[in-house]
């Protein structure tokens, strides 16, 4: 399978398990939403915002929260299904952020969350300052990543990275060194581009835990029994760790905020 097409089947993978990634995946501290309005410039309530790549809503509903007028995009068939489910009162059109069917200066803020890295960056950087307005319009990405100065959490991603071989790992989570090298060069324009992070915790039951690493692309396209499997071994080794079965997830989000120079 060439690596484009590996790539392809773990973004379309999500549809499959779009139910699990709505149930089990972490959502986002307050704070997030501070520190985008802070590097914006400007507040998210009364903004119109196109979430781009909205999965099943859990930032769309996060951003309603603060009192923004949002616009989903999703090409998934699955995740736009359990999406309309969730927050059926919301707008939501089908595409992907190389090509955003939406008009020119359209929107303050172009959000991605957990999701700019199934993007192309040269066509998705100009397409998302294309309908940016240009007086003050943002582009915000964002991830969850993992805290890995906790020694339970770094084990973890040890057991993962083993499992998977060290040249077949992919970051879960998109790399925002990755993004931001990418804003600095883009042809869009002159870009002043902020970075930040956001710390945060929630305590889940095991089983949620294990249902988040599971709706994880990488295990999705694995199959069945091997997810299963893995995921037998590490609630052995998390009840050692967690014996009353609550586990502190623990994560630091990687924020980028670009805005014309």
């Amino acid at each position: 399978m060439t690596t484009h097409s590996h790539h392809t089947t773990r973004a379309h993978s999500f549809n499959t398990a779009a139910a699990q990634y709505a149930a089990n995946r972490p959502s986002y501290p307050p704070a997030l939403f501070d520190a985008i309005e802070d590097l914006a410039h400007r507040p998210l309530t009364g903004a119109t915002v196109v979430d781009v790549g909205a999965g099943t809503g859990i930032a769309t509903a996060r951003l309603k929260a603060r009192g923004a007028q949002v616009l989903a995009v999703e090409p998934g068939e699955g995740m736009a299904a359990e999406f309309r489910r969730t927050l059926p009162d919301t707008p939501l059109i089908r595409g992907n952020g190389n090509t955003l069917p939406l008009a020119t200066a359209s929107a303050d803020f172009v959000t991605y969350a957990q999701s700019w890295h199934w993007t192309d960056p040269a066509h998705a950087i100009p397409e998302a300052f294309r309908v940016l307005r240009p007086d003050g319009g943002a582009l915000a990405l964002w991830w969850n990543t993992e805290a890995l100065d906790i020694p339970w959490i770094a084990q973890a991603a040890d057991r993962v990275e083993r499992f998977f071989g060290i040249d077949a790992i992919v970051a879960k989570n998109g790399s925002g060194a990755q993004a931001a090298a990418a804003l600095s060069t883009t042809p869009a324009g002159p870009l002043h581009v902020a970075r930040h992070q956001v710390r945060w915790s929630r305590r889940v039951p095991l089983d949620t835990h294990l249902a988040n690493i599971g709706s994880h692309s990488a295990f999705l396209v694995l199959g069945e029994e091997s997810t299963n499997a893995f995921l037998t071994d590490e609630r052995a080794h998390l009840l050692g760790t967690f014996p009353d079965g609550m586990v502190e997830e623990v994560y630091d989000v990687e924020l980028i905020v670009a805005t014309r120079s």
